[in-house]
């Protein structure tokens, strides 16, 4: 029924559809890019969009359409990795903080409103600077500064499904904390988190570029729609298509991610049933 009111939904349709486009380039760029994104033609430097090369060359002769296709892979690795390391770290802080409610969920608490201070761009520079830069630092980076928001979701959902009767059954029964939270809590968070991480991938892309377009993300000369962006200002007069197409590249993979994410939610809402057309 959820598969079906998702399909009705002609927005998340279309996010499922650039998603898939954009992970299909990701896994397949090797194949799909028609030149080697490293490879310097100097003599076609700044080469205008043509059948040759449909977006144009850079003032080093590279292929701009091939040296994005392959920032897709980029992209789409800091941001399901980012994703992955704060939901998991801020899943089970979150976990903690929600079902303990003692000095421990206190600390957590108190250290997530401290970190949930700082934007989320001014957090993740921080960890750059600290760590360094490149593709590493920066999926650590963005995880870290998502997990604050990832234990403040987990706590709030918990909080909620603790309360439950049947959580309170599996109390009295004697159950271990372990096995009440394993069993019932978690797969009642388990859905909000997926849809949430749906979207802050979205924003794990945009900060990737971000990072990169600062000089703090992935180091050149591996492809990076941000770095591409930079590159391309000094010469947008001349060459627009420098920055225009990795920032198209950009604005499809996150567009794609959050009208996947609000068609997953709204999908899953109850209160959303027999609305969507």
């Amino acid at each position: 029924m959820e598969i079906r009111r998702f399909l009705k939904n002609k927005v998340s349709f279309v996010g499922f559809f650039l998603v898939i486009i954009v992970i299909f380039l990701g896994i397949f760029s090797p194949w799909i890019a028609p030149y080697d994104p490293l490879e310097h033609h100097v003599i076609n430097r700044f080469a205008d969009p043509s059948w040759q090369h449909w977006g144009g060359t850079d003032r080093y002769g590279r292929d701009i359409l091939s040296r994005t296709i392959w920032g897709s892979r980029v992209s789409l690795s800091v941001g399901f990795l980012a994703t992955i390391v704060g939901a998991i770290g801020g899943t089970v802080l979150g976990l903690i903080a929600g079902y303990n409610r003692g000095r421990i969920s206190n600390v957590i608490m108190w250290l997530t409103d401290v970190f949930m201070s700082f934007p989320t761009m001014v957090l993740a520079i921080i960890v750059v600077v600290a760590f360094g830069a490149g593709t590493r630092n920066v999926i650590l980076a963005i995880g870290l500064a998502f997990t604050p928001r990832y234990i403040r979701l987990a706590r709030g959902s918990t909080l909620a499904v603790a309360e439950q009767v049947y959580v309170e059954a599996s109390k009295a029964t004697g159950r271990s904390n372990w096995g009440i939270v394993s069993k019932h809590i978690l797969p009642n968070v388990a859905g909000e988190i997926i849809v949430m991480s749906t979207l802050w991938i979205a924003t794990a892309i945009r900060l990737e570029a971000s990072l990169s377009f600062l000089g703090m993300g992935t180091q050149p000369p591996t492809p990076s729609w941000g770095m591409m962006i930079k590159e391309g200002m000094f010469h947008f007069i001349q060459a627009p298509w420098l920055s225009l197409v990795p920032g198209a590249g950009i604005f499809c993979a996150t567009m794609g991610f959050n009208m996947l994410g609000d068609g997953i939610r709204d999908a899953l809402d109850p209160k959303l049933r027999g609305r969507l057309t």
